[in-house]
């Protein structure tokens, strides 16, 4: 109730007249939340969000108690964004004053470089090298067969031993296996019988020499008869021709017993120690590598010609097998240079000339083979390794060439950055040929004394593709 007499003030602008205020608005109102609003419908304090309340008959809403309560975070959002928005746009402009500059496109075939690209970039220019026509093929490593056998034995037996495994390196005469065998006993005991014949032999030999000494001398002082030193001489003479077939027959059984296997040492201590063994080692007949191994302990084999029980490889020298297209076999020669890589030994050249061009061409490929000789002292060449060749079919001429790094291919096509002006360098297509020690062979596209990028190609590509 209001006084009689007393003039009813209207509410001051900017406050909030509210009947009936609940407790959220008074604890809202009594932390300034709400505060005084000016005209403008602006805070009072200085505040860059406003928010004006106008209750609803008398009374505010859970509505609007629950917006009082979430203004500030409202407000401490929006100024967290504004000043966010403020620290990228900073960094931004940071970022892109920072960034090299682009080279640039002068025409559609050119790019443009600042001096800074200038010096990461390597011009060269291009000269004339000596390149030699050459046919590109494919082929293989393989061992030589003119220095690669088959190991047989001349005399069926038991295997009892296995001395020499796959891949072992053997000398000529060293064992391989060991056999036992029967059939090695006869040509022993021979050579014993053979023996003792030459022994008989010689000494009736000695006896004739002392008896015909003896008579000629008789015959000679007139106290024997000739006829008795004629006898002694013939009897000489015959014990001479015992002794020779005697040793021939010793000399036959020597030969024998190595046909089976036997070295001479072996002989000789047969021979002199008279000891028959029926296990006989069978011996390598070359230098060289196992490559092959066919026999097992315990298996019997025989000496008629089969399977092989080893094969030994001499790989000192290897066969470089080439299969040349049926097209390029006119301008292949016998003496060729040929050069070879293979993928096991990238960075290693190996040099050779042809010593055989083949006679038919294979079927299915249409390509005939090429073989030549490579020597292989360290042993980097294996058999079956995938080798890839390159065959001189002409003379040496000399044609521009750039290093490898300064050819740009894409498919078929192949393309150089020349240099048209001092920043400038111009994108040009170049068809290729022959590629030597670290250059490749223009053949048409370049002129000798032009410039061109070597190390760098790459990026000028990259900025003209841009």
């Amino acid at each position: 109730m209001i006084a009689p007499g007393v003039r009813r003030q209207p509410p001051r602008r900017g406050s909030i007249a509210v009947a009936g205020v609940r407790d959220c608005e008074r604890e809202s109102l009594r932390q300034g939340i709400l505060g005084t609003r000016g005209r403008d419908g602006r805070q009072a304090k200085g505040g860059d969000v406003s928010m004006k309340l106008t209750p609803a008959r008398g009374a505010v809403g859970d509505a609007g108690c629950g917006a009082v309560r979430a203004a500030p975070a409202i407000v401490a959002i929006a100024r967290f964004g504004s000043r966010l928005g403020l620290l990228l746009g900073a960094l931004l402009v940071a970022l892109l004053a920072a960034r090299p500059a682009a080279a640039e496109r002068s025409n559609e075939d050119s790019v443009r470089v600042t001096a800074e690209q200038m010096r990461q970039l390597t011009v060269t220019e291009v000269e004339l090298h000596a390149f030699r026509a050459e046919t590109a093929a494919v082929g293989q490593i393989a061992f030589n067969e003119d220095a690669t056998t088959d190991v047989l034995t001349a005399f069926s037996g038991r295997v009892i031993r296995l001395i020499a495994g796959i891949g072992q390196r053997v000398t000529r005469g060293a064992p391989l296996l060991e056999i036992d065998s029967p059939e090695v006993v006869q040509p022993q005991s021979d050579l014993i019988a053979a023996v003792a014949a030459m022994n008989k032999a010689r000494s009736q030999l000695n006896l004739a020499q002392i008896a015909e000494t003896r008579d000629r001398s008789l015959y000679e002082g007139k106290a024997g008869a000739l006829k008795e030193w004629q006898q002694s001489h013939a009897q000489l003479v015959a014990a001479q021709n015992d002794l020779w077939a005697a040793e021939t027959a010793v000399a036959a059984a020597r030969d024998r017993l190595r046909i089976l296997g036997l070295s001479d040492a072996e002989v000789s201590a047969l021979q002199e120690r008279g000891e028959v063994r029926r296990a006989i080692a069978i011996p390598s007949p070359i230098d060289g590598v196992v490559i092959a191994r066919k026999v097992r302990p315990g298996q019997y084999v025989r000496s008629d010609p089969g399977e092989a029980l080893y094969s030994i490889a001499d790989v000192s020298t290897m066969w470089l097998k080439a299969f040349v297209p049926e097209t390029d076999i006119p301008n292949i020669r016998i003496g060729q240079e040929l050069e070879v890589k293979v993928a096991a030994v990238p960075d290693h050249l190996f040099k050779a000339h042809i010593t055989y061009v083949g006679a038919t061409f294979e079927t299915s490929t249409r390509r005939m083979m090429v073989r030549s000789e490579v020597a292989n002292a360290g042993g980097a060449l294996k058999a079956e390794m995938f080798a890839s060749f390159r065959i001189a079919v002409g003379e040496r001429a000399p044609a521009p060439a750039v290093p490898i790094e300064a050819v740009i291919r894409e498919g078929n096509l192949a393309v150089v950055f020349v240099q048209a002006a001092p920043m400038e360098f111009q994108r040009r297509k170049v068809r290729l040929g022959v590629e030597r020690d670290g250059r490749v062979e223009i053949r048409e596209g370049l002129k000798p004394g032009e410039h061109v990028v070597a190390r760098g190609a790459i990026f000028l590509d990259n900025q003209w593709r841009q």
